[in-house]
C-alpha cells in the first residue's frame, strides 16, 4: 500500500512540477508550506505529507499482515502480562482515539518489539527473556515503541522517502541530456548522500526522540524511569562483542543511549507517579 501511495503521489507531484518546469525545485517549497508539524513534548519540528487517517490505515493493513505471517504465541500468562503494561502506557499517552491492540508474537529469537501507527502493539518472546522477571522492564520496551507511533515516525519516514524520490527524479530530467557515465556517477552520489546525510541520520533521531518520550510514558505510567537504564545495560551486555558503527546505523550506540537516558532522568522524574 505505500509504495503504491508513493507511486501514485510521486506521479502527480512530477507532472504538476514538470508542466511548470520547477521539478527540482518546487517540491520543497510545497512541502514546507503545507506538512510542517510539531512533535508533542519534544517540540521538534517534523515534515509529514500524509494524513492521519492515511497513516492509520496503513498501520491496520501493516499490522494485519505482519500477525499473518507470525507465530502468536499460546501463553495466556505473556498475553496478559503484556496486554496490562500496555494498557497503563496507552492511557499515559492520552491518545484514547486509538485503537490499541498488544500481541505476543512466539519467536525467541527475535529481540524486538514494534508498534505500528494506530496503537498496533507486537512484542516478540525473545525480548520478553528481558524484561520478565520486571513489568518496569517491559514499559521501558514498550513506552519507546508506542513513542514511534504516537510521534507519527512512520509517517514522517514515508514523507522522507518521497522527498528523495522527488530528488532523484529531478536529477533525471536535469540529466536527460548528458552521457550515461555521467547520469550513472551523479545518480549514484545522490544516492549516498542521501542515506549517509539524510536517512540514517533521521532514524537515529527519531530513535533517541522515541527514548525520550517513552521514558516520559512509562513515568506516567507508574514505572520509575531508572529501569530504562537497567534495560539498555542489558541489552548492551547482549550485544557485546560485536562492532557498531553508530555513524552507519540506524540506532544510538548503547552507550550513547544511555548517556542520554541519564540525561532526561530529571525530566522524567517529573512525570513519575508511583502505582
Amino acid at each position: 500500500m505505500k509504495d503504491r501511495f508513493l507511486r501514485w503521489i510521486v506521479f502527480l507531484v512530477s507532472l504538476s512540477c514538470l508542466r511548470a518546469g520547477l521539478l527540482t525545485f518546487l517540491p520543497a517549497g510545497v512541502v514546507y508550506l503545507s506538512s510542517c508539524q510539531t512533535a508533542e513534548i519534544t517540540g521538534r519540528k517534523q515534515f509529514i505529507l500524509l494524513s492521519e487517517q492515511d497513516e492509520l490505515d496503513m498501520g491496520l493493513e501493516a499490522y494485519r499482515q505482519a500477525l499473518g505471517e507470525a507465530k502468536i504465541s499460546p501463553n495466556p500468562a505473556l498475553q496478559e502480562k503484556v496486554a496490562a503494561v500496555g494498557k497503563k502506557i496507552a492511557e499515559a499517552t492520552g491518545h484514547s482515539e486509538y485503537d490499541w491492540k498488544f500481541t505476543v508474537i512466539d519467536d525467541d529469537k527475535t529481540v524486538n518489539a514494534w508498534c505500528l501507527p494506530g496503537g498496533k502493539v507486537a512484542v516478540y518472546t525473545g525480548i520478553l527473556k528481558l524484561t520478565e522477571e520486571d513489568d518496569a522492564l517491559l514499559a521501558t520496551v514498550m513506552g519507546h515503541e508506542v513513542a514511534h507511533a504516537t510521534l507519527h515516525h512512520g509517517a514522517e519516514r514515508i514523507s522522507q522517502e518521497l522527498l528523495i524520490t522527488l530528488g532523484a527524479t529531478g536529477l533525471l530530467i536535469a540529466l536527460q541530456n548528458k552521457k550515461q557515465e555521467t547520469v550513472e556517477i551523479v545518480l549514484g552520489a545522490f544516492g549516498v548522500g542521501a542515506q549517509l546525510f539524510a536517512v540514517l541520520p533521521f532514524s537515529r533521531t527519531q530513535e533517541s526522540e522515541a527514548d525520550r518520550v517513552g521514558l516520559i510514558y512509562m513515568a506516567k505510567a507508574g514505572y520509575h524511569p531508572s529501569k530504562a537504564l537497567e534495560f539498555w545495560k542489558k541489552m548492551a551486555a547482549l550485544s557485546e562483542g560485536g562492532i557498531s558503527l553508530e555513524f552507519l546505523s540506524t540506532h544510538p550506540s548503547h552507550e550513547t543511549r544511555i548517556e542520554d537516558l541519564l540525561e532526561w532522568q530529571g525530566e522524567a522524574m517529573g512525570y513519575y507517579k508511583k502505582n
